[in-house]
């Protein structure tokens, strides 16, 4: 059963909160080697499994104390077709993981009902090529044909929604949207940007944003941005542009480093959990309709917990 398919309650006005960088929390704070910076290889055996159970439970023992709604995104940011392969996944592979990652998250939520808050499952795909610096850009036919087995195995499991992250062009963006239409799932499309506040192609947010919604009857339910410093992109968001009234979450990085930056770094920057929480609220108290907050590269619980201070 998918409780929220047909309303997603994190379009209201309330906070809900969703992990952090689940890759490089495992990575650099538990010391597990992700060929591919893939973590849905996890979920094939069982220690793997309780490693992204304890992941997951305490980020949403942020949102309990707190008494706020969670959004669980599944580790499958990198089970797509490509990916997959370079792994040593085939389709029925991906297809099964996919929809075990779902069945982690539903047996998470079980008995949740009664704490007030909601608690919907969001599928999470991610860009078919690098998402700092992509080889080509996907026509939307392209990309739609390529994520279309992912999202259809979501439609086939609890998940409520699919969430494309860390999306670099319009292309894949609009793909992805008509690929979750036609399986009759809810969509959100997150962007990254880079330290001008544009996408690694070099669209602004306001021109993505606006295409995608042309192109398909404005079919995503909200916008998002990740794999980004606010200092990034908090410049380009003015309140009074119809189009940032689509936005529906953040999950920045921790670091004020470029792309560029990050991709050579060998150690971690978690930059300062404190003021990344400060810098959400004044998101939120510029665009309100930011609900779903959660974190990306070097963030944490800790994070997570400084951004629950202060938004909740």
């Amino acid at each position: 059963m998918a409780p929220f398919r047909g309303g997603l309650p994190q379009l209201g006005t309330q906070v809900y909160l969703t992990d952090s960088g689940l890759e490089t929390d495992l990575v650099f704070h538990h010391g597990i080697d992700l060929p591919e910076f893939a973590a849905f290889p996890l979920l094939a055996d069982d220690a793997g499994r309780t490693l992204l159970q304890q992941y997951y439970a305490a980020h949403l023992a942020v949102a309990v104390q707190q008494n706020v709604g969670f959004v669980f995104e599944s580790p499958t940011w990198r089970a797509s077709a490509d990916w997959g392969h370079r792994l040593g996944f085939d389709a029925v592979a991906l297809d099964e993981l996919t929809r075990s990652s779902v069945e982690l998250l539903a047996s998470l939520r079980d008995g949740l009902d009664d704490l007030g808050p909601s608690f919907p499952i969001s599928g999470c795909l991610g860009p078919r090529g690098d998402a700092y610096a992509p080889e080509e850009l996907m026509t939307p036919a392209q990309a739609a044909a390529y994520h279309r087995p992912q999202v259809e195995s979501f439609a086939a499991s609890e998940a409520d929604m699919v969430n494309a992250m860390t999306l670099t062009h319009v292309g894949e963006a609009q793909g992805i949207a008509e690929a979750a239409r036609e399986a009759g799932m809810p969509v959100a499309l997150s962007f990254t940007v880079e330290t001008d506040g544009r996408l690694p192609d070099g669209t602004s947010l306001a021109a993505a944003v606006a295409a995608v919604d042309d192109a398909t009857d404005g079919y995503p339910a909200y916008y998002s941005i990740n794999c980004a410093h606010p200092t990034h992109f908090a410049s380009v968001l003015d309140p009074s542009e119809p189009w940032t009234q689509r936005l529906g979450g953040v999950r920045a990085n921790a670091s004020r480093a470029s792309h560029a930056e990050l991709d050579d770094a060998v150690e971690l920057d978690d930059g300062d959990p404190e003021e990344l929480g400060r810098e959400y609220a004044a998101l939120r108290s510029l665009l309100p309709g930011l609900t779903v907050l959660g974190g990306c590269c070097g963030t944490d619980v800790r994070h997570l917990r400084s951004i629950a201070a202060h938004c909740t």
